[in-house]
């Protein structure tokens, strides 16, 4: 075996006699997660200050490791027949995963960029999504699209009857208390800010009715918001359920 056929192994999971992810792709993973939390720690002043050139230094070494693969993979393309040449290895490319990579690769001006590094740097975690569709993430996210499809209609009327709740809630609240409160519920847009934060139930508190009326309308609105947006949740535990059940029932191998 060549050394490009041995490399291609290890990169491209469809090119592994066995299904999931080879040690290089797991160090791969490995560095993605790692880059992603050094961004996040470099926004709190307590970490980055006065360690701002060791990690700049760490941040560059994450790129040129980055651009490193993603070279060994245009190299590696050539094995397929069909990327073969320069015009083959322009062609793989433009194909949807490579596009995602060279996306990511875009991250090795970050440490050079201000402002908008932090963003640059986090599209390294699309990285994950050529990643996530292989082993056991490929059979939980096909379950959960199978889920979606056999319950797309039951989502679809209570996803149209969370809307009328909102529009309802927040016409009502308008009527009630427009008068005492203009300045929240003043419209109906802005009383559906009050509704979200009540259907939701994050009840953020910055507003709120304070007429008799309005609080009884409130807690009509919670009580029913508390089911009506649940509702979603248990239609999809029970059809990722189904999915994984009639699986096991067909037989179907579990893959590593």
């Amino acid at each position: 075996m060549s050394l490009r056929a041995a490399l291609t192994r290890q990169l491209d999971p469809k090119a592994r006699s066995r299904p999931g992810l080879s040690a290089l792709n797991r160090c791969i993973v490995a560095l993605i997660l790692a880059s992603t939390a050094l961004v996040v720690l470099e926004t709190e002043p307590a970490v980055s200050a006065g360690r701002e050139g060791l990690l700049r230094a760490v941040e560059l070494g994450f790129a040129l490791l980055f651009a490193l693969e993603y070279a060994a993979r245009v190299w590696c393309a050539g094995e397929d027949p069909r990327y073969r040449g320069m015009i083959g290895r322009l062609r793989w490319a433009m194909t949807p995963m490579a596009l995602v990579d060279l996306l990511a690769l875009a991250s090795l001006t970050a440490p050079l960029a201000e402002g908008n590094g932090v963003v640059l740097r986090l599209l390294r975690l699309a990285r994950v999504l050529r990643l996530a569709r292989l082993g056991r993430f490929s059979i939980a996210g096909e379950a959960l699209s199978e889920a979606l499809r056999a319950r797309r209609y039951e989502l679809a009327v209570t996803s149209a009857a969370a809307l009328v709740l909102l529009l309802l809630s927040s016409t009502l609240l308008y009527l009630v208390e427009s008068g005492v409160q203009p300045d929240a519920f003043g419209s109906i847009p802005r009383a559906m800010w009050w509704s979200v934060a009540t259907l939701t139930t994050v009840g953020y508190g910055d507003i709120y009715p304070v007429t008799a009326l309005g609080r009884v309308l409130a807690a009509a609105t919670a009580v029913v918001g508390i089911g009506l947006i649940a509702m979603p949740t248990g239609i999809l535990a029970a059809a990722f359920s189904d999915t994984l059940q009639r699986r096991r029932d067909a037989g179907e191998p579990p893959r590593e």
